[in-house]
């Protein structure tokens, strides 16, 4: 192999990998964090309007948040919340990645999630909704693991 080809081909998958592995690091931290502090609702699965959006894995999710309520104020007594109207959120879950969306997603059904009340577009399916979501960020890590090996072998042998 040519020396730059190796080269280019070296940096190229060290970069990929090492980008992969820090994006599963970030997806999986971000989850666990959702999944501890995070509000639990139950959502409705709505149904597709478009043809593209019925070929994504992830489900589109409806359910409603409460607004947040402003810091200390004129209403900010016993009763304060019987005023606010509930906000009605559209959104897919993170970190999920099936090649194909199992049935139990059908529109209209009950799904199980949780929510960040700061972003409450940041929504992941609650712990006994997810089926092999550790072998799947498991198969991701692995496979940034190997690309980052083989860039870094490329370059090592450029380098004797």
């Amino acid at each position: 192999m040519d020396t730059t080809t190796a080269t280019v081909g070296g940096l190229v998958l060290a970069l990929f990998g090492g980008a992969l592995l820090l994006w599963c690091a970030a997806e999986v931290r971000l989850r666990h964090r959702v999944r501890r502090s995070g509000v639990p609702v139950v959502a409705t699965v709505v149904a597709e309007r478009d043809v593209h959006g019925q070929l994504d894995s992830a489900p589109l999710l409806s359910f409603s948040v409460l607004p947040a309520v402003g810091g200390s104020g004129a209403g900010s007594g016993a009763g304060s919340g019987a005023g606010r109207i509930a906000e009605l959120v559209l959104t897919r879950p993170r970190g999920h990645t099936p090649l194909r969306r199992p049935e139990r997603f059908a529109p209209g059904a009950p799904v199980r999630i949780c929510y960040d009340p700061d972003r409450p577009r940041r929504a992941v399916l609650a712990a006994g909704e997810i089926g092999r979501a550790a072998v799947v960020d498991l198969l991701w890590c692995a496979l940034g693991v190997v690309c980052l090996a083989a860039g870094a072998g490329l370059l090592a042998a450029i380098g004797r």
